[in-house]
Formats: structure tokens, C-alpha cells, sequence
């Protein structure tokens, strides 16, 4: 290979297998009996879904879940059997490929249920389906005013072998303790309603990372974990990854790619929003905005550089931010962690969500294709 097109950690995210593997295997002995389900939609949020996937089935997880269907597909083309659930699809859908690879298809609605239906019939065999009823997040999701229509169908197209109704499902909001017991209710009453119908799903979900360890009566048959997987955690209230026993899997770092020393009054980046107060050392990141660090913490968010933290200067760019490391002796070619394990001393994902008024599930899944994975650990 030309050598200069090996990649260097110039700029680099570095993805702990053995870390996703810990993490499944810790939530998974956290919602006992109930089953895990691991999503991996959107490319494992960041991580890699067919790394992340293998690393989390061998953590203990029963079950993959994406959003779409070319990610499902992309998994089976892996090599992944695993059972895997999608549920968001377009309009225009066809599910011939799904079901020839049996994935479980998420129907949140009437028409989706039928267009399952007509592909089943089309290929011979049943479509798996698990029906999502709108419990109250008002996205995807049978309206409560049709569910009973729905299930009453399903119960139908079950009968004629096009169907078989292996889950029922929702999504909790998370907006408060009461708000969750009251979609958790409705639910239960929309399982109740499908079982009159005569349906007998084998698995009902509704919980996600944040409900799964804080709502034990939510866990039901199994719970969906995604952000849990990757170390961050979902609640948003200053508890920390190691709190809940879990490690963060991403860690983002480049390199320092120049040092200059400045004096007071020197502006730095564009707009000069940021100005020397006194004599300090500059140091230059080749990460920016077209790799996925917000622009929104700029002059907010911190890096590691040699187990320090120091705050970046002024705006940062589309490719590249600048660090005030004042007297620190910081060289080119040092390392420059923007997030990973705080155990390590670098800031957590969290960190630079709070940085750029945002979450810690934001920053992980943003950082572009631009930034190499690496992947270690894993069998």
C-alpha cells in the first residue's frame, strides 16, 4: 500500500468492544428476567452497527433493533442471524426483502399492516410483525381511537398465515414519573384490548435505556437499550456513566497539529470572539464542524491533553478548533482527547452536550465519516 494513504490517528474515534460488551452484560443482569433488545440504528448511533452488533449479541442481548430496513439488511448481508427488529419505513416500502430475511417489521398503522400482509402472501411465508400503539409521543404508532381496528385485523391476517403478531410495543416519552405510569397504563390497556382480539404476542416492549433503569414496572417481557450500550448516560441530570455501571465506548481524538504563543490582545479563529487576556500558548486541532464537533461549543468545550483539560479558543471551524493550553508545555503531535471515559480524565460525551446545549446521544451519533474507527477489543 502507497503509504501516503495509511491513515494516522491524525483524527480518529476509537471504539471499545469490549466496553459494549460489558456494558449489554450489565443492563442485562440490571432488568432480569426481562430480555434485551440492543439498537444499532444509525450505524450503531456512530459506533459501527455490525461491530456493535456482534459485541453486544456476545454481551448477552436476545435481540437487535434498528430503524430501517436497509440497516436490518445491512446486518443480514453482515452475516448477523440474530432476530432483528425495524420500524420506522418509507411511504413507499416494500417488505419482500425483509421478510425473505426475516427481519420483524415494526407496523404503526393499518396500511402497514396490510402492505406486510400482501408481501408475505407474495413470498408464501408469514411476516413477523410487532404493532406499535401511540401511547402519547405522538410520532409513529396506531392511534388509540384505531388500535382496536388494527388488532382486530392483525387477528385476521394472523388466521390466514400472512401474519404472525410476535410483539406488542410503544415508546415512553420520559417527561416525568406520572407521565411515564400513565403511557405505561395505556399500553397495558392496548394489550388488553389485542389479547381480546384474540392475539397472543410473545414479547411486549416499551421501555428504553432510561425507563429500563428507573421504571422497573415498564420492563414488561423485554426492554429496548440503546444509548445504555454505548456508556452515555439517558437521563440528563448530571449522573455519570460509572454511576450506573457502565463505560463509555467512544473515545475521539486527534492530534496537535501546530503550537503558537501568543500575547495579550491577540485574537484567535474567525470573528476574534475570543482574545488573549494574557501571554498563552495556542494549540491547533485538525477536528471541526465537518466531522461532527458543534460549532455551538465553541469557547465552551474542553479537550484533554496529557490528562489536562483546557477550553477551546474562539469559534471552532470546519475543520479545525484552537485549545488555550496556556503555560502548559503542549508539542505538536501530542495527543488531543475531545471525549471518552472520564475515568481517564478526558470530558464525557455529556460534557460537550452540555457544551453545545445539546446530549451526550447527539455528540457520539454526529461524528462524521470523515473520522476513522477503529475498533478494539471484541473477539
Amino acid at each position: 500500500m502507497n503509504p501516503r494513504h495509511v491513515r494516522s490517528p491524525f483524527r480518529e474515534a476509537v471504539i471499545d468492544l469490549d466496553a459494549v460488551r460489558e456494558n449489554v452484560a450489565t443492563l442485562v443482569r440490571a432488568v432480569a428476567p426481562a430480555a434485551v433488545m440492543a439498537v444499532v440504528k444509525a450505524d450503531g448511533y456512530g459506533h459501527g452497527a455490525v461491530a456493535v452488533a456482534r459485541a453486544a449479541l456476545a454481551g448477552g442481548a436476545e435481540r437487535l433493533g434498528v430503524a430501517d430496513l436497509d440497516e436490518a439488511l445491512a446486518l443480514r448481508d453482515s452475516g448477523i442471524e440474530a432476530p432483528v427488529l425495524a420500524w420506522l419505513h418509507d411511504p413507499a416500502a416494500r417488505f419482500d426483502a425483509a421478510i425473505a430475511h426475516d427481519i420483524d417489521l415494526g407496523a404503526s398503522s393499518l396500511a402497514q399492516l396490510e402492505a406486510m400482509a400482501d408481501a408475505a402472501a407474495s413470498a408464501g411465508r408469514s411476516a413477523h410483525v410487532h404493532l406499535k400503539l401511540d401511547t402519547g409521543l405522538s410520532r409513529n404508532g396506531v392511534l388509540p381511537a384505531d388500535w382496536a381496528d388494527v388488532v382486530a385485523r392483525a387477528a385476521v391476517l394472523e388466521a390466514d398465515g400472512r401474519v404472525r403478531v410476535d410483539g406488542l410495543f410503544s415508546h415512553l416519552a420520559n417527561t416525568s414519573p406520572e407521565e411515564d405510569a400513565a403511557q405505561l397504563a395505556a399500553f397495558l390497556d392496548g394489550v388488553a384490548t389485542a389479547e381480546r382480539a384474540g392475539l397472543t404476542p410473545g414479547v411486549r416492549h416499551l421501555a428504553s435505556t432510561a425507563a429500563a433503569l428507573r421504571m422497573p414496572e415498564a420492563r414488561l417481557d423485554m426492554v429496548r437499550v440503546g444509548i445504555g450500550v454505548y456508556g452515555v448516560p439517558p437521563f440528563g441530570d448530571g449522573t455519570t456513566a460509572a454511576e450506573l455501571g457502565l463505560t463509555p465506548v467512544m473515545t475521539l481524538r486527534g492530534r496537535v497539529a501546530a503550537v503558537r504563543r501568543v500575547e495579550p490582545g491577540t485574537g484567535a479563529s474567525y470573528g476574534h470572539t475570543w482574545r488573549a487576556s494574557n501571554p498563552t500558548t495556542l494549540a491547533l486541532v485538525p477536528l471541526g464542524y465537518a466531522d461532527g464537533v458543534p460549532r455551538q461549543a465553541s469557547g465552551r468545550g474542553e479537550v484533554a491533553i496529557d490528562g489536562t483539560r483546557h477550553r477551546i479558543a474562539g469559534r471552532i471551524a470546519m475543520d479545525q478548533f484552537l485549545v488555550d493550553v496556556g503555560d502548559a508545555d503542549v508539542a505538536v503531535g501530542d495527543e488531543v482527547v475531545l471525549f471518552g471515559d472520564p475515568a481517564a480524565g478526558a470530558p464525557s460525551a455529556d460534557d460537550w452536550g452540555d457544551a453545545a446545549d445539546t446530549i451526550g446521544y447527539e455528540i457520539v451519533t454526529r461524528i462524521g465519516p470523515r473520522v476513522p474507527r477503529t475498533h478494539v477489543g471484541g473477539a
